[in-house]
């Protein structure tokens, strides 16, 4: 519980005077007055694309490394299919381990 303006208020996120059209507009409400001015809506769209980018990025590289792979299909399979699908395509299973 905090107190702000003279009330008490049980919640931890408290609300702007203004509205937001979602709750990730609120972290890039630097000035915190309740909209997005042209600037906070620059740095959002910069955080969004290079998100993107990255995401990109490295779908580019699992694919490149083991293009013979069907991602999909083993993120799907549950761990034993999946060690015994990469033996049979020739990979070490434990290499993968942190991509699942």
């Amino acid at each position: 519980m905090y107190v702000r303006d003279g009330k008490r208020h049980n919640h931890l996120i408290w609300k702007n005077k203004g509205s937001y059209e979602n709750s990730f507009d609120r972290l890039f409400d630097f000035n915190r007055d309740g909209s997005l001015d042209p600037a906070e809506q620059g740095f959002q769209l910069d955080f969004i694309t290079e998100d993107i980018k990255r995401d990109n990025e490295y779908d580019d590289d699992k694919s490149d490394d083991y293009s013979d792979l069907d991602w999909d299909e083993l993120e799907d399979m549950d761990e034993d299919e999946r060690r015994e699908a990469l033996e049979e395509a020739g990979y070490d299973p434990d290499d993968f381990d942190d991509d699942f």
